[in-house]
Parts: C-alpha cells; structure tokens; sequence
C-alpha cells in the first residue's frame, strides 16, 4: 500500500459525504481492488483519523500483548473500537462521514484531508493549517530528526 501524501481540500456536502482526494483513493487500492477505510475520531486533535483496513487491523493486534481482562486492556479496546466507523467509498470516491464525527473535528462545508504516511486525517481547514504549522514549529524547536539509518 503506498503512503497517504500531502494537504488535499474538497467540500462537504449538505449529506455529509466527501470525495476522498483522487491520489489517496490511488493509496488505497491493492491489485486492482479497493480497501476499506475506519474512521475514528482523534484523541489528541479536533480531527477525524482515518485508517487503511490493513492498517487498522495491525494496530488491533497489538492488543494481544495485553491481559485480557486488564483495565488497560478495557480501556484501549474501548478507544480503537468502540468509536470506529468502517467505511468504503462509493463510485465516485465519496464516503459519508457520520455526524458525530463531523462534530468532533467541526467540519460545515469543506474539509481537509492531510496525509500521515500510512493513516490520513480529515481536518476544519483552518484548524488543519494551524495543526501543520504547530507540527513544523515544534519540530524546529525541538530539533527532531529521523533516527539514524534512514534513508534520505
């Protein structure tokens, strides 16, 4: 599956669907067929979260290194599943977005998909481009860097 890449704005319409930008339909097909999508909303930002099939079902996995009956078991089972949407896009590349997700990020009319690498997210614009300004500020700040190895 390729990477989600770069900031991508279409509208919203009046029944809350929204055509997935043309090159993250492209990410998410594998051999001609295209996958499913889940949609969660963020726990660390006023967005949507959006997750590849795949990708989604790996993170689950990594709950089988957790106790089954812990509280932290519990608690991260009820944050990946208990607020996920599974979704396919239609023909024409548009999802609807359920309405409580669409309050969660404050989306009315337009919306911003900005690509994470193997997730994507659907952001307000507004609030998208404060988030990727923060997101450059604090690298700089902080001096984050790739670990070494990886490639340029």
């Amino acid at each position: 599956m390729s990477h989600f890449l770069g900031t991508h704005q279409n509208r919203l319409d009046a029944k809350g669907r929204v055509s997935v930008p043309a090159p993250f339909r492209a990410a998410l097909r594998r051999e001609g067929e295209s996958v499913g999508i889940v949609l969660l909303p963020s726990y660390k930002h006023p967005c949507i979260d959006v997750w590849p099939l795949p990708v989604f079902n790996a993170l689950g996995s990594n709950l089988e290194g957790l106790a089954v009956f812990s509280d932290t078991h519990d608690d991260m089972a009820t944050s990946i599943y208990a607020d996920a949407y599974p979704l396919e896009a239609d023909k024409e590349g548009r999802v609807l977005l359920p309405a409580d997700l669409v309050a969660h990020a404050g989306l009315i009319d337009s919306v911003v998909f900005m690509g994470l690498g193997k997730t994507f997210q659907i952001w307000e614009p507004a609030a998208a481009q404060r988030r990727r300004l923060e997101a450059r500020e604090r690298a700089r700040i902080g001096g984050l860097t790739l670990p070494a190895g990886v490639a340029a």
